[in-house]
């Protein structure tokens, strides 16, 4: 029996989405003209197929391998935990920070700087879009677990930002239904992990949003297809 090689192995969904965030992270890191941005460090954002902002995080090792983390399957914090669906994810923003990727110690300017001192770094930039995402979510909030602490707000370089989903998988993927259904399936598991484990109240908060994020696109199909109020297709559905 011949084996199937490991790129192979997905489905074609899969390798499908793989190849649409292979493409951006392709693209030329505005500020280092000649690099792609995979390659860079600093802030990266996913937006959900709404739009709406869902998840924010700040790497000091390569995008190309920290998103990678959440969306293709690999270990990851966040997904591990139910706090955030790689499904749901339909676009990526990432803000390069090159002067993180090549800063110094502090205690010793011979040496690169540790992964804690590029993580105070990017704190305040971090925080600076978290701010920003939090007044453009409709709820006032995103995913995050953790508590981003206050820090400073900085002005943040160009983004580059993209759709992972391609234009084959966009229309059942973006479906209401099937949306609902992930989310459901998402809560469900949260809440069963936090009646089990003692967990932080941070995930007591993501529980809540999630449930939140349900219920308005749960409103939403109601409204999309014209169902808010009781009609006699309705009855003939109950009496069967």
């Amino acid at each position: 029996m011949m084996k199937i090689a490991k790129k192979d192995q997905p489905p074609n969904p899969v390798r499908l989405i793989r190849a649409e965030l292979a493409k951006l992270m392709a693209e030329e890191d505005p500020q280092r003209p000649g690099e792609v941005i995979g390659s860079a460090v600093g802030i990266y954002a996913y937006f959900d197929y709404d739009g709406e902002p869902i998840y924010v995080g700040q790497t000091s090792s390569a995008f190309r391998d920290r998103v990678g983390r959440h969306l293709t399957g690999q270990r990851s914090d966040a997904v591990a935990k139910f706090i955030l669906d790689p499904f749901e994810v339909a676009y990526v923003n990432m803000w390069s920070i090159p002067a993180v990727a090549t800063a110094v110690s502090l205690k010793d300017p011979t040496k690169t700087a540790s992964s804690a001192e590029k993580k105070a770094l990017l704190d305040p930039y971090e925080y600076t879009v978290y701010k920003k995402l939090e007044k453009q979510s409709r709820f006032g909030a995103v995913l995050n677990e953790g508590v981003i602490r206050p820090r400073d707000l900085v002005g943040m370089p160009s983004v580059v930002a993209g759709r992972i989903i391609p234009d084959e998988l966009w229309e059942d993927r973006q479906h209401s239904d099937v949306r609902i259904a992930r989310r459901a399936a998402t809560i469900s598991r949260l809440s069963q992990m936090i009646s089990e484990r003692e967990v932080s109240g941070g995930m007591r908060r993501t529980l809540l949003l999630q449930a939140q994020r349900l219920a308005w696109l749960a409103e939403h199909r109601i409204h999309e297809i014209g169902a808010e109020v009781p009609d006699s297709e309705d009855a003939l559905i109950s009496d069967e």
